[in-house]
């Protein structure tokens, strides 16, 4: 019998990925409010008479229940809460790939409250939202943030003045912008002073600022995760051309 105290009882949480683990059971890598990322073993989730068949899906608010004390949890218990509508199309890949960056950026049994709050209203917002990319580049940003890697746009990190939109500047990974050097041109990212500056505002308006932006959240991203490509990506470029 397992401790109250090592049980969490009806946590918020979505499921991020789930894979294959024996014959019948799942390894769900879930994303809850009050724990972070939280690996979870569903016993028997597979079998056709499981309570957890059909539940344990991405995108969909549960409560869980897991116990035990060693990295990998037991699933006790999941209720589906209902209130988010199911995504589709381009929107269904948008939201794998905040699961995947997610599972790629996130340490186990790291809480991050807020970055659960974003992550539900943008979820929220692909349901209903046609234009994807001012909620992925604002997902991105404050993901970075809540874990400790906020991008500096609004001024220049050399010389300390304010980002100026009629100038061009090179973004330097983990310091920010600085006035572009054409003798020093490889050094980091190119990027106009208006796409920082309608960065900062959350103004995705502009096509050169939905370029650009992509460009450095990419460069930026790419960094963090050790230059490991990410599936869904492809995935969305694919469609893209499609």
């Amino acid at each position: 019998m397992i401790a109250d105290k090592q049980v969490q009882e009806a946590q918020p949480a979505f499921v991020l990925h789930a894979y294959p683990y024996r014959e019948t059971s799942l390894i769900v890598e879930t994303f809850t409010r009050s724990f972070g990322r939280v690996p979870l073993v569903a016993k028997g989730a597979k079998r056709p008479r499981s309570a957890l068949r059909g539940l344990l899906r991405a995108f969909q608010p549960l409560l869980l229940t897991w116990g035990g004390k060693s990295e990998l949890r037991t699933l006790h218990k999941a209720e589906w809460q209902g209130g988010q509508m199911p995504l589709q199309g381009t929107a269904l890949i948008c939201g794998f790939y905040l699961n995947e960056l997610l599972v790629r950026l996130l340490h186990r049994h790291d809480p991050h409250e807020q970055l659960f709050s974003y992550y539900q209203e943008t979820l929220a917002a692909l349901s209903i939202e046609k234009d994807y990319i001012p909620i992925l580049r604002r997902f991105e940003q404050r993901m970075l943030r809540e874990l400790g890697y906020a991008l500096t746009l609004d001024h220049d990190v050399a010389s300390g003045k304010p980002t100026d939109p009629n100038e061009d500047y090179c973004y330097e990974i983990e310091r920010g912008p600085v006035a572009w050097d054409e003798s020093n041109p490889n050094h980091g990212l190119r990027l106009s002073g208006k796409t920082l500056l309608d960065m900062e505002k959350g103004d995705y308006s502009n096509a050169a600022t939905r370029q650009q932006s992509k460009s450095l959240m990419r460069y930026i991203l790419n960094h963090y995760l050790n230059d490991q490509p990410l599936h869904t990506r492809q995935l969305l470029k694919d469609l893209q051309q499609l």
